[in-house]
């Protein structure tokens, strides 16, 4: 048997080989340490700034801090709306794995209601996962304790201690104040668009109505930023650095809440709108619509149940009926009809007619009552105010037309915004011979022009127009535009006054026209056969006003109206407007009642009770209090 033979060992070129394989491998450890080192190097020295700015984002986090809301006051001084601590329950949605799981053992340690749980799930949709959700608002101390007992167990949720709106007055300025409620995706895209998103970051509340919505920019502030360093849990353990937001300015109204206490206090259980203003500035001391609501329902969320309540009622105790309930003015609007005729010519002084209850066109049929059946008698432009006689202003409305009526009447603001500041006021309807054109697509008759004389047909006003029309009266011309924000409160206390605001004056030709006028108001309370003479009997003061009733269906021609025949709200409105001191007015009032029937014996006496108030008991109560201060 044959041996293999085993071949003889070349040790040189094993030598040659391992040196070869050593050298390649030390040349690719040499490669890979070197790209480790330029790695390091560029981590730690080229790329240093930016791995910096994440660790500390890691570490540090920048948080946005809500202004405080500003207050807002009355022209005494007292708080009408200011700001409370409360705790809510919120929950940030990127940090919670299942919701409905969470949601569920929350309500195992405290009560949440069906309506909390719907308004978290509609807000969840329309808010971004990053920031947090209030599930439920003002936690008991109870319901804070039991949470934070197990707050390890709910990551993603928390309780936050922050200031709200509260309105200790509620219903009383509800339409004048209006409410802040939560920021909804409608307001967000508002806030974007306006650019506003930084500043609104931390805020939750913005305001939906009256002042709170108006002023909103001023009463909301600047958002603040503090800086801290936070654990890998996400917990602040310091804060190092904090730039505090700057709070909303605080704002004093014209407004005077013993006044609208007072408005309220009568109008219980009607369905009306009071305002009472200051005649040489446009300031409004009183604004007050009946019913109304508590806002403070919204602040915090209204239930389903309570806002169906609300919007369904009805007697729309949600509309501002002193900005935008549209009424027809009725005899209010004579004084401004009488000085038109006056500057324009039609009439005088001395031209007079003769009422027997009946006004008849040439050559039509149809006949226009007045509201006494048999009528006046002779009737001249004077009187005709005092005893507010239909007839002679059918007569005035057929002389001067429509077209004379409509511009003028514009001219007094009718048919167009005051310019209070409120986004809540209607422009009413000031008819004219284009806008039946469009309404309706129809030509404007002669017979539409005849009731527009007594402030009828297609005419409607707001409460604040009638009040805007009679201070440019009482003004000779002059517009102040009507005005709820008085000024701004300083720290000290004291108050920086914002300019009054004007519009395009009247031109009035002939003062003595006007002079008529005012004088022929001063019947209506004063004069032996005045609407308002028995309403403002034995009064300390001397005022001025006219009533109005204002008729919600036609009567047929043989027909005679009976208030007990008619379903209550087919009724009659009341109204009326007066100033006072009639030599140097101070203030004027404005009075609309819904379905209370006449003017004079409805409307009136309320006013003069107001009046009485501010010129009697009001004051008594102010010298009171000055003279207890002086001592």
């Amino acid at each position: 048997m044959h041996r293999k033979r085993q071949a003889i060992r070349d040790h040189s070129a094993e030598a040659n080989l391992f040196a070869r394989r050593a050298t390649i491998a030390f040349i690719i450890v040499t490669a890979m340490l070197g790209i480790v080192l330029n790695n390091l190097y560029s981590l730690q020295v080229t790329q240093h700034d930016d791995y910096q700015t994440r660790s500390n984002g890691n570490r540090i986090k920048v948080l946005p801090v809500a202004p405080n809301r500003g207050l807002i006051y009355d022209r005494n001084g007292v708080l009408l709306a200011e700001n409370r601590p409360v705790f809510s329950l919120e929950v940030i949605p990127e940090k919670v794995d299942d919701i409905d799981e969470t949601l569920a053992r929350i309500s195992t340690l405290m009560d949440i209601t069906d309506d909390e749980i719907k308004r978290f799930q509609k807000n969840l949709k329309g808010t971004r996962r990053f920031k947090p959700i209030v599930l439920r608002t003002e936690l008991s101390e109870e319901e804070v304790a039991i949470f934070s007992a197990s707050k390890h167990k709910f990551t993603g949720v928390q309780i936050e201690a922050r200031l709200a709106r509260h309105y200790p007055y509620a219903e009383t300025l509800t339409h004048v104040l209006g409410y802040v409620a939560r920021i909804n995706k409608r307001d967000l895209q508002k806030i974007v668009e306006a650019g506003q998103e930084d500043n609104y970051a931390a805020t939750y509340d913005i305001g939906k109505l009256g002042i709170e919505k108006y002023h909103e920019e001023i009463l909301h502030g600047e958002v603040g930023y503090q800086q801290v360093e936070v654990n890998n849990q996400g917990r602040i353990i310091r804060v190092l650095n904090v730039e505090p937001p700057t709070p909303g300015k605080d704002i004093v109204l014209n407004l005077d809440l013993t006044l609208q206490q007072e408005v309220q206090r009568i109008l219980e259980g009607t369905r009306g709108a009071v305002v009472i203003s200051e005649v040489k500035t446009g300031g409004v001391l009183a604004l007050y619509s009946n019913p109304g609501y508590d806002p403070n329902l919204f602040v915090h969320g209204i239930s389903s149940k309570n806002y169906s309540a609300l919007l369904n009622s009805p007697n729309r105790p949600l509309i501002n009926r002193a900005t935008q309930g549209q009424y027809s003015p009725a005899s209010t609007i004579k004084p401004h009809l009488a000085l038109l005729g006056l500057e324009d010519g039609v009439v005088n002084e001395d031209y007079s007619i003769k009422d027997n209850g009946r006004y008849r066109l040439p050559n039509v049929d149809h006949v226009w009552r007045d509201w006494k059946r048999w009528g006046h008698g002779e009737v001249d432009i004077a009187k005709a105010i005092e005893v507010s006689c239909d007839t002679y202003y059918y007569d005035l409305a057929y002389n001067l037309g429509i077209d004379k009526i409509s511009e003028a009447m514009r001219n007094f603001g009718f048919g167009d915004y005051t310019g209070i500041d409120l986004y809540e006021e209607s422009d009413a309807n000031m008819p004219s011979r284009g806008w039946k054109r469009a309404r309706f697509n129809q030509p404007w008759y002669i017979g539409d022009t005849i009731p527009v004389g007594i402030g009828q047909s297609f005419w409607t006003a707001t409460p604040i127009q009638l009040t805007h029309s009679i201070n440019t009266l009482v003004n000779r011309g002059e517009r102040y535009i009507p005005q709820i924000i008085r000024g701004y409160r300083n720290l000290d206390g004291t108050d920086d006054l914002i300019p009054l605001k004007t519009s395009r004056p009247i031109q009035i030709n002939d003062e003595k026209n006007l002079d008529i006028v005012l004088n022929a108001m001063h019947d209506v309370v004063h004069g032996e056969e005045g609407t308002a003479r028995f309403a403002f009997a034995d009064t300390p003061y001397e005022s001025a006003g006219k009533t109005g009733t204002a008729q919600l269906f036609t009567v047929g021609q043989d027909e005679k109206y009976n208030a007990d025949e008619v379903d209550e709200r087919l009724r009659d409105n009341a109204l009326y407007v007066g100033f006072a001191p009639f030599d140097n007015p101070e203030i004027s009032i404005t009075v609309v009642l819904e379905n209370a029937g006449g003017g004079s014996s409805n409307a009136a006496p309320i006013a003069r009770k107001l009046m009485d108030f501010y010129f009697r008991d009001r004051r008594f109560e102010t010298a009171s209090i000055d003279s207890e201060l002086d001592e």
